[in-house]
């Protein structure tokens, strides 16, 4: 059975994709996972990238092959995939923790220090997590970028979260703000 009859990467398959850098590359900073399996014409994350680290060339429709050496993790590429495929993985915490930063489309939107249980490709909770910044802002097209510390052991596995229920308001940045590139967070 593949990830078209599961619905989700193994981590051989996910591993044998050309977007994915290797462990060590992980370890030494930011830099972009691009988890996109399937030959289908898109190409807006090799447009969105400044560095020239993600290529797909001719025909549009080929896997993205990440250049993990010109990749800065600066995270142009999140919001710009529309099958929200690409995140960003920092192993260089330290302290046994790793950010992962992902697209996050849900309101209402998690602040920095929030506790959130960390969800896995399937939506099964992988553990608790807590959120290091958001980032909403019309340079991201604006989509949410949620970073959320993880253990460095779920670094790979964690691709979603789930926000505790109850808190106040938060900013909805679809609804304008001031469209600056700060963070709401």
């Amino acid at each position: 059975m593949n990830f078209e009859q599961r619905g989700i990467l193994t981590a051989d398959e996910l591993f044998g994709l050309p977007g994915v850098p290797s462990m060590e590359r992980i370890a030494r900073g930011p830099v972009a996972v691009i988890e996109c399996p399937q030959e289908i014409p898109c190409n807006p994350c090799e447009t969105a990238c400044r560095h020239q680290a993600i290529t797909i060339g001719e025909p549009v429709t080929r896997i993205p092959v990440l250049d993990p050496s010109r990749c800065n993790g600066c995270g142009l590429c999140l919001p710009a995939c529309p099958g929200q495929a690409i995140f960003i993985v920092d192993g260089s915490l330290g302290g046994g923790k790793a950010a992962v930063t992902l697209p996050f489309e849900f309101l209402p939107l998690p602040a920095a220090g929030d506790a959130v249980t960390l969800l896995d490709r399937g939506g099964r909770e992988a553990g608790q997590g807590e959120i290091i910044k958001v980032t909403a802002t019309r340079l991201f097209d604006r989509t949410p970028l949620v970073t959320v510390s993880v253990p460095v052991s779920l670094a790979m596995a964690v691709r979603n979260i789930r926000p505790r229920l109850g808190r106040p308001n938060q900013p909805n940045p679809s609804e304008g703000g001031n469209g600056d590139d700060s963070s709401l967070a």
